[in-house]
């Protein structure tokens, strides 16, 4: 049989920055083909030309051998292609039978259309395992499940081939687990899958066949029996990559953060974090373990002055935080800085050029400008040194924020908050959406403020990372606290127990 895809020397340049240079790519029928590489190395452009939101300026697209050109994801669709995106294209205020019906509604009158999704929803739910409540508001779904929604969306429309980008950045390892067990059942079916993501135990664990670009070109494919997490990370990154975390042990100093029985409730009222205390110590990382919507974002974003807590206290360095002071403004000017956990609604504004982000928070500092006037060649100046430091691709800070990939979004948030000396350093989901190489880089560079006397509080859904970077480990279930741990001392399993509710009260 023909392959299900083939890519034959696409080139794409966006003005200067050549994103894809001759790539060849074959994904053979009813396998799960494995994408990876650093953050830019032209893997999303690769299959934002298959899937038609690019034009590709030169090269081939043969789908089941047959040449053909694709100028929109219309024409993807009629091909038989499905993409789900690492941010999910949903509207949250629909239903879920509405969010599939968008732009495929079967005519004038909605009605006959929404039966033959409901009727089509029930099949695809009974032969793949995708129940779901159709009637559901979106917005309200988990993550996970909204993530469904989308494969639905795909499905509906008659996709063979289905891609998916960075599809566990967002989710919990129950659901990512969900997911894989989802895809081998597409397998079976005779779908074909394209997996493009930074995890290499998930590409180990999952695909037949993976693809290695760097620096826009493809540079390896290789059968995944064939190959291991070092050499992957080698051929991605051009040299050797630490996966494993090195720190030596050090001793703590005194507390700079101490949280005493904070309460926190969300928008409806719901109560979130409940009576939460912890201290975290100068060249300390404290990290929190949790299933995703326990309570963690709140916490950070509590102590932050995000959000005002209803009971409890903040101190930093021994003080007692005044609520007129209690707000993220006041917060960076006494020496704690956050490293939110969703880049784009709350550590950049999309629409902003990359070294107006780069200042968010920070633009009534005098160095860069005087008074209410910034000095814009200032600010491309220091960015552009930041950029070459944490290496931003591409390296241009007149380039719109959202034109970055989000592992290099990512890596400006970082370089914003950490170059400027933190006292109490708050990081959310560092590493999501990162290469391997910029992981190590990260990890080194949290260690290193760790080491330079900086107390830390991490909040992280991968436990490898929790464990490997932590002093000492917290566990969170319905808003509480539930138990601590040193590394040396614990393990996923007696993690995930303690995650679960299970304390050692309890046990």
């Amino acid at each position: 049989m023909s392959p299900a895809i083939e890519l034959i020397a696409i080139n794409k340049r966006f003005g200067d920055v050549h994103a894809n240079k001759d790539v060849n790519l074959t994904v053979e029928r009813g396998t799960i083909h494995g994408i990876v590489g650093e953050n830019g190395a032209g893997k999303s452009t690769l299959m934002s030309i298959l899937y038609g939101f690019y034009e590709a300026d030169a090269g081939e697209v043969r789908v089941n051998g047959k040449p053909i050109a694709i100028r929109s994801p219309i024409d993807a669709i009629c091909a038989g292609i499905g993409m789900v995106h690492q941010h999910f294209m949903l509207v949250e205020p629909l239903t879920v039978v509405e969010n599939v019906m968008l732009g495929a509604e079967g005519g004038r009158f909605l009605r006959a259309g929404e039966a033959k999704v409901r009727t089509e929803l029930a099949r695809l739910a009974k032969e793949y395992g995708l129940e779901i409540d159709v009637d559901a508001i979106v917005g309200e779904l988990s993550v996970g499940l909204q993530q469904r929604v989308e494969i639905l969306k795909a499905l509906y429309r008659g996709a063979d081939i289905l891609i998916l980008d960075e599809p566990t950045a967002v989710l919990t390892p129950p659901e990512a687990d969900a997911l894989f067990n989802l895809l081998r059942s597409l397998k079976e079916q005779g779908k074909t899958v394209i997996l493009i993501t930074h995890k290499l135990r998930e590409i180990m664990a999952i695909t037949d066949c993976v693809s290695v670009m760097r620096r826009g070109e493809m540079v390896a494919t290789v059968e995944t029996a064939n190959t291991s997490p070092p050499e992957l990370a080698e051929l991605m990154v051009g040299r050797r990559v630490l996966l494993q975390v090195e720190k030596a042990e050090k001793s703590p100093g005194r507390p700079l953060l101490e949280i005493e029985k904070l309460s926190v409730v969300d928008t409806r009222g719901v109560l979130r974090v409940a009576n939460a205390s912890l201290t975290v110590h100068a060249g300390e990382i404290v990290g929190i373990a949790g299933v995703a919507g326990n309570g963690q974002s709140e916490l950070l974003e509590a102590i932050a002055g995000m959000r005002r807590p209803i009971l409890g206290s903040v101190r930093l360095g021994g003080r007692e935080i005044r609520p007129s002071e209690h707000n993220p403004h006041q917060m960076r000017e006494i020496g704690l800085l956050h490293v939110p956990e969703d880049r784009l609604r709350m550590g950049l504004v999309p629409s902003f050029a990359a070294f107006e982000s780069a200042i968010l928070g920070f633009s009534h500092e005098g160095r860069l400008g005087h008074g209410p006037i910034l000095d814009h060649d200032r600010l491309i100046a220091d960015l552009s040194a930041k950029m070459e430091q944490y290496d931003v691709r591409p390296p241009a800070p007149r380039l719109k924020t959202s034109k970055f990939s989000g592992g290099n979004q990512q890596k400006i948030v970082l370089a914003r908050e950490i170059e400027r000396n933190p006292k109490v350093l708050l990081v959310g989901q560092p590493t999501r959406g990162v290469d391997i190489g910029a992981i190590e880089f990260i990890h080194r560079r949290l260690i290193a403020l760790r080491d330079a006397g900086v107390a830390i509080l991490l909040v992280s859904v991968e436990l490898d990372e929790i464990m490997n970077l932590s002093d000492r480990i917290l566990t969170m279930c319905g808003g509480q606290i539930t138990g601590e741990r040193k590394p040396s001392e614990t393990n996923e399993q007696d993690l995930g127990l303690l995650m679960a509710g299970v304390t050692d009260e309890a046990a």
